[in-house]
């Protein structure tokens, strides 16, 4: 079992089966799911990002710069942030919100301390605003945050139950990965996992990775457990 992990939570699946916005009954269901890996003994630090609102990359241009479009993609994140929390305290989760983008009137500053004094209390903590720089993805922010705050595993929540040659839903004969190294990663641009820089930084320091589904039911509890599932990356 993993004593602490690290969960990447995109935008995109909070948004459910919605065109954007945020799904509210997707999000308490995700909140059953942590809650099983919390009582099964894991700690839990959740790195969401806001493409369900804003992608800066997308944004930028037509008059908008993209260090103000990657800006409003950290609020984005915050929305995210913040509506989950209370989601999941509803659930009866306890959690708590931090931001590494100022915002102190409506959530936590991040800092070190906060986060493993809550983790150390039994609290699920989400951070928004990645690594509150532009340029920078959530996924590279959820690498930096799991080797700052001591995680054992990151868990990178998909749609799909993997990491695969091609992309399954166009290539009904692709092929699923269980096992990968960095260097596959890397150098396979067929290969979708994260970004370049945040597989380079979890290569560099030995950060290990499972992707997986997020909607099957228990998954999250069962890659906290350290049962197989999904793909590992190390």
């Amino acid at each position: 079992m993993y004593k602490r992990a690290l969960l990447k939570l995109s935008g995109e699946q909070l948004r459910g089966n919605y065109d954007g916005g945020f799904d509210a009954e997707l999000a308490k269901w995700i909140a059953g799911q942590v809650k099983q890996a919390v009582e099964g003994g894991t700690q839990i630090v959740i790195m969401v990002g806001g493409g369900n609102y804003a992608r800066g990359a997308q944004l930028a241009g037509h008059g908008i710069t993209r260090v103000t479009a990657d800006n409003i993609g950290m609020i984005a994140t915050l929305m995210n942030a913040l509506a989950l929390s209370d989601i999941f305290n509803d659930q009866g989760v306890d959690t708590r919100a931090v931001s590494t983008v100022k915002a102190d009137q409506v959530v936590d500053q991040f800092t070190h301390r906060r986060v493993l004094s809550h983790l150390q209390k039994h609290r699920v903590v989400i951070v928004a605003g990645g690594l509150a720089r532009p340029y920078l993805t959530t996924d590279t922010g959820a690498v930096s945050l799991a080797l700052e705050m001591g995680c054992d595993v990151i868990l990178k929540a998909t749609k799909v139950d993997g990491v695969y040659d091609s992309d399954p839903a166009q290539n009904p004969t692709a092929q699923k990965f269980e096992q990968l190294t960095y260097q596959q990663s890397l150098e396979d641009n067929k290969i979708k996992v994260m970004d370049k820089a945040a597989l380079g930084l979890a290569m560099e320091q030995g950060q290990k990775l499972i992707v997986f589904d997020l909607l099957t039911d228990g998954n999250v509890a069962k890659a906290c457990s350290g049962e197989s599932i999904g793909t590992t990356i190390s």
